[in-house]
């Protein structure tokens, strides 16, 4: 069950809200009294309420807004205990005296917003000798180590627990908390009204994630990043999978590079069924693979990885889908057999896009020139690829027949900035921008107003997104509902 908290200052606010978030599906509402801004009315609130509500009014050393003695917020919890709620939420530090009374469960709850604390069993194991039908612990996450305690807690608990990591780390807990024994997880109503970090909205949890849906049978993907807050690959993955009648869910899980070998054992070990992989982790996976497709091992980068049984294994879509992009173009202007053999191939960047694009123009006999902004990361990537590096300054001295862009320079929100002077831009280069966000960028608008031909970045991350999908799920991608979600998720009406 999804709980949707409900933190605003006014009562007729607070009213209409829960009355909303019932329309929407809600079972079950969070009241949090500390955020009304003046002496709270509760038999109003409560009074002929839509759903199953929680009573929470939590002190400001617990990361609420209560402002007014502590006898009058013990007086409102025990009022609502009587009134007959469904659930109150108390503090270990007020649980103890507020008793029982009635049908109303008892949530007692921890809440730590600096830390994972490293006694967490032993917090578990003071809440459960409160009289608690429910224990509640939420702690920020500082790595994912703090969350894999938090779900074998779940998972191992003998009375009903939700533990919550807060903060974008911990976004798995607040998704799959149920599927670790969580009797029901949180979320906001909205992004404006978020009452603790990292908290998902319900239309997220609801729409998105089909938190109410996840059962047994589940299987989970996810993409893996730090950050990865802004990807757009779960709302891509989910809408596709729902098209299909598939019964995955796909996440976004931010990884910190010391904990990448930590993941991927718990991901191996949960039964994680593949992982989209981007920065900073494209290369420092590679030595956790069980084994890598031959174009992943030359490249030294993977950005998709395949978990069945024992075996984990890397694959790299960003090459084979950028090949499919510029040779369908390439094709097109030119009869050639070979049709980048012997031509310049001028790439901006030197990261993981930059890499595999490199790799796959080489292999092809183009004669490839790297230029980034830091001349070493240019040297070390056109060395590993038979490439030539050349200073960030000179990139409009190279006269080239393919001009590709693997910088983020003009991605949203820096969207009036380009990497490359539209005067040095000539009618016969093929003009290749991976960024996706905005489409199309300026660097793309400026190369067809010189009658370039042009590959736009979504493009190539509808194509890299099919091959993971096959290979995720073994089935043909829903390409026309994969390219119209991307399409309105980062249309400028959104902004």
């Amino acid at each position: 069950m999804i709980c949707v908290t409900v933190a605003r200052t006014r009562h007729k606010q607070t009213i209409a809200e829960h009355a909303q978030a019932v329309e929407q599906g809600a079972k079950l509402v969070e009241l949090r009294l500390d955020y009304i801004g003046r002496a709270v009315d509760l038999a109003r609130l409560i009074k002929d309420r839509p759903s199953q509500v929680i009573i929470t009014c939590r002190p400001k050393e617990e990361g609420g807004r209560w402002e007014r003695t502590e006898e009058e917020r013990r007086m409102l919890l025990r009022s609502a205990i009587a009134s007959g709620v469904e659930y109150v939420d108390l503090e270990e530090s007020v649980a103890q005296a507020i008793p029982r009374y009635g049908k109303t469960k008892r949530i007692v709850s921890y809440h730590n917003f600096e830390q994972t604390p490293e006694d967490l069993e032993e917090i578990h194991a003071r809440l459960s000798k409160i009289d608690a039908d429910i224990i509640k612990i939420a702690a920020i996450a500082h790595s994912f180590a703090d969350v894999i305690r938090m779900i074998r807690l779940m998972e191992s608990a003998k009375t009903p627990t939700i533990c919550i990591s807060m903060g974008d780390i911990g976004t798995i807990t607040r998704v799959l908390g149920p599927r670790f024994g969580a009797p029901f997880t949180y979320c906001s109503f909205t992004s404006e009204r978020r009452a603790a970090p990292g908290q998902l909205t319900f239309k997220q949890m609801q729409s998105l994630y089909r938190v109410d849906e996840i059962s047994e049978n589940t299987r989970f993907f996810a993409v893996i990043a730090d950050p990865v807050a802004h990807s757009y690959s779960p709302l891509l993955y989910n809408t596709a999978f729902a098209s299909q009648d598939i019964d995955a869910r796909y996440i976004p899980i931010r990884v910190p590079a010391d904990d990448l070998g930590l993941f991927l054992l718990w991901a191996k070990s949960f039964g994680m069924g593949g992982l989209s992989v981007t920065i900073p982790h494209k290369e420092a996976v590679m030595e956790y693979l069980t084994r890598a497709e031959s174009s992943a091992q030359d490249i030294g980068a993977v950005n998709t990885i395949a978990i069945a049984s024992d075996e984990v294994i890397g694959y790299n879509t960003d090459y084979r889908a950028a090949m499919d992009c510029l040779m369908e173009e390439m094709m097109s202007m030119t009869d050639a057999a070979d049709p980048f053999r012997g031509r310049n191939v001028l790439i901006l960047g030197a990261g993981g896009v930059a890499r595999a694009v490199g790799y796959g123009m080489r292999l092809r006999g183009a004669n490839v020139l790297i230029a980034s902004r830091t001349i070493e990361r240019s040297e070390k990537l056109a060395q590993s690829i038979g490439a030539r590096a050349i200073p960030w300054k000179a990139r409009h001295e190279i006269k080239c027949a393919v001009l590709v862009n693997g910088t983020p320079i003009g991605m949203f929100p820096d969207v009036d900035s380009t990497p490359f002077d539209s005067s040095k831009l000539d009618s016969r280069m093929l003009v290749f921008d991976t960024v996706y966000n905005p489409d199309p960028t300026l660097l793309i608008k400026r190369a067809r107003s010189a009658g370039c031909r042009t590959i736009s970045g979504i493009k190539m991350f509808i194509h890299q997104a099919a091959y993971q999908y096959k290979l995720f799920t073994n089935q043909e991608p829903p390409l026309e509902v994969m390219q119209q979600t991307l399409r309105k998720a980062i249309s400028p009406v959104n902004y």
